[in-house]
């Protein structure tokens, strides 16, 4: 389902009420959003996803018009007509799953508080050239970083504070988080301090 979020987090959708989901929503108000990063290993297990749970309800749509346009241009073309109309999720609960062994639920008062982070643009590509580019570097990392042994490394998700790592060593698959040693701000500060911490997980691995 096409969406945009709001400043709080919660998500805008412009839909018919032709559409099924539409009319289950007139008789339950209740409904989730299922969120999932794009994932480039070839398995969505592996993948970052969230999913948003709460009321959702009609709103004007001059209150929200501008920011879904925003985000898709071609629902322009739709706005006039009648049996078209904006709904909002009322954000109460989120459980998040940031691969395997990763996840938990985040209260409602912290997601709506949260700021976005400045990487949610940049992830995939960064998770794209690490993956690709720097597998051997993630091993040592995983060893060096999070006590970590194992065969294989991939990261599955990445934020202003660190990302999540899915290792397999043998038959096991799990996950694990690193911090980074800094907070980053952007794509060009992550890929320094990644830097960094592959410099110090060879000088670690070479003693």
């Amino acid at each position: 389902m096409p969406y945009a979020a709001d400043d709080l987090g919660r998500p805008i959708f412009f839909i018919s009420t032709m559409a099924m989901h539409t009319q289950n929503l007139h008789q339950d108000a209740r409904a989730s959003l299922l969120i999932t990063q794009p994932d480039s290993s070839g398995d969505p297990l592996g993948a970052a996803r969230v999913t948003l749970l709460g009321a959702t309800a009609e709103v004007p749509a001059a209150e929200v018009r501008e920011l879904y346009l925003s985000r898709y241009e071609n629902a322009k073309y739709w706005q006039e007509y009648s049996d078209f109309a904006y709904f909002r999720l009322e954000v109460s609960s989120v459980y998040f799953i940031g691969g395997f062994g990763v996840m938990g639920w985040v209260a409602a008062e912290e997601y709506s508080s949260a700021r976005p982070d400045p990487l949610a643009e940049a992830a995939p590509e960064i998770i794209r050239h690490m993956n690709t580019d720097h597998a051997d570097s993630l091993l040592l990392i995983a060893r060096r970083f999070a006590g970590e042994e194992a065969s294989e490394a991939s990261m599955t998700a990445v934020d202003r504070l660190g990302f999540h790592l899915r290792l397999k060593t043998g038959d096991r698959v799990h996950g694990t988080r690193v911090a980074f040693l800094r907070e980053v701000g952007n794509k060009d500060e992550a890929r320094a301090v990644l830097v960094e911490m592959v410099r110090a997980a060879r000088d670690f691995d070479s003693h």
